[in-house]
């Protein structure tokens, strides 16, 4: 039998290839330099070595950013965005909507703006004030890391990985194909979905998993503390992982995505409650575990 695949987190050794051609925007700003905006920086870099890539961040990640050569200029403000012609935000999704709001006010001229949010619903409506000159594509990569922040970034992150592109409104062709562009120059993979269905799934595959994980070392650590955790074995590690993330980031998620999530965890719940009820019934509990594990056959086989 062949061994289980393991997904991988980043592609930190990926060197990717400087692109032929004028690159599809000359001025990319960054807003946010953490794990996903840093490597998208450092990615454009890469990429496109004339483009000039533009940081917003605290002074402090600044600094750590031209070190890493991630950015050519920064600033604290926005105001440094007047002259981008790509502006990808990647900050937490309130964060977000609300640098929506001032963009018009500091971006000078055309612009296509995107953003890296992992709830889309919320964001789309936000950007559907912005003015026609500032043309927005919602968006959303599937990737990530062990840790987050600047100093796990790394060019290589998208490589192969699929990144959800939003597109709504009276889109002009030109711009999805350059953000399109943009997203296969980095290595990933667009995919165009509806900002709704978006929300819908990732709230079973990707948020669920995370408020589960989180739930379970809670409760897990509340009742054994120090004494018990030291009996753990590596399943509860492994199952745990997503627990580390930080919780600023997730509460902006659940807050915008709560109507997706109620329902998913009433899913989880329900499931919990059945086995809960079946622990004396060992052909319920056999069934319950082969239907998990016929799923997790099949997860184990996409190209995530």
């Amino acid at each position: 039998m062949a061994a289980a695949r393991r997904l991988p987190v980043r592609a930190a050794d990926t060197t990717l290839t400087p692109a032929e051609g004028p690159p599809p925007f000359a001025r990319i700003g960054v807003v946010g330099l953490g794990l996903i905006g840093g490597s998208i920086a450092l990615a454009a870099r890469e990429v496109w070595p004339t483009t000039l890539v533009i940081g917003v961040d605290r002074k402090e990640v600044l600094e750590q950013a031209m070190v890493r050569h991630a950015i050519d200029v920064g600033a604290d403000d926005l105001g440094m965005l007047a002259e981008a012609d790509l502006v990808v935000l990647s900050a937490p999704v309130l964060q977000t909507i609300s640098i929506l709001r001032d963009l018009p006010d500091v971006v000078a001229g055309d612009a296509v703006v995107t953003d890296v949010s992992s709830t889309k619903r919320a964001v789309v409506r936000a950007a559907a004030d912005l003015p026609g000159r500032l043309s927005f594509v919602g968006g959303h990569p599937l990737t990530g890391a062990a840790r987050g922040g600047l100093g796990s970034a790394a060019a290589g992150l998208f490589v192969g990985r699929r990144w959800i592109l939003t597109p709504s409104g009276d889109l002009p062709g030109e711009v999805l194909s350059k953000v399109s562009a943009f997203v296969e120059a980095v290595g990933a993979r667009p995919m165009p979905m509806d900002p709704a269905r978006h929300d819908a799934l990732l709230a079973f595959v990707s948020h669920l998993p995370q408020l589960t994980a989180s739930a379970l070392m809670r409760v897990v650590g509340e009742a054994v503390g120090d004494e018990g955790l030291d009996l753990a074995a590596g399943g509860l590690l492994d199952t745990t992982r997503l627990a580390s993330s930080p919780g600023d980031i997730w509460a902006d998620i659940c807050a915008t995505n709560a109507d997706h999530l109620e329902a998913a965890i009433d899913r989880l719940i329900e499931e919990l409650s059945a086995m809960r009820r079946g622990l004396g019934d060992r052909d319920a509990v056999m069934r319950a575990f082969a239907a998990a594990a016929a799923w997790r056959a099949r997860l184990s086989t996409r190209d995530l």
